[in-house]
């Protein structure tokens, strides 16, 4: 068994997937719009470019995602993904790159149980822990 994270955007799953896909490694499985599917007819016209499953792969991590259907969309609360890298200068160019546009929850800094550690929300509302631990005995 594995599990992964699904995400649901408001209209810019696509656009999210590549800037993750672009900044943090990952590669992009799968990226299926409505369009030519038989969900096509359960949308409007407007909506069938709108992605209907996309999958992601970072490192170990699978992130799934899709485009909510209008007004069903809420704002992400109470997770985050976290993304553990190997080094200091990693954290800080992840912290950097997935804040532009978005919210700071916790700025990136030196924590009892990180080298580096941060909360924030992306410019797509996506919630992220950056962290480089310390290792523990």
């Amino acid at each position: 068994m594995q599990a992964s994270i699904h995400l649901r955007f408001d209209g810019n799953c696509e656009a999210a997937f590549k800037f993750y896909a672009e900044n943090c490694g990952g590669v992009i499985e799968a990226m299926m719009n409505h369009e030519g599917t038989p969900a096509e007819a359960q949308v409007s016209p407007d909506w069938r470019k709108k992605i209907l499953h996309a999958r992601l792969k970072i490192g170990d991590l699978l992130i799934m995602g899709a485009d909510a259907p209008p007004g069903s969309f809420r704002k992400p609360e109470g997770f985050s993904v976290a993304l553990n890298v190997e080094s200091i200068a990693e954290a800080e160019q992840l912290y950097k790159t997935l804040s532009a546009g978005g919210s700071v929850v916790m700025p990136i800094a030196e924590t009892f149980f990180a080298h580096r550690f941060a909360m924030l929300n992306d410019r797509f509302g996506t919630p992220w822990m950056i962290l480089a631990e310390r290792r523990m005995a």
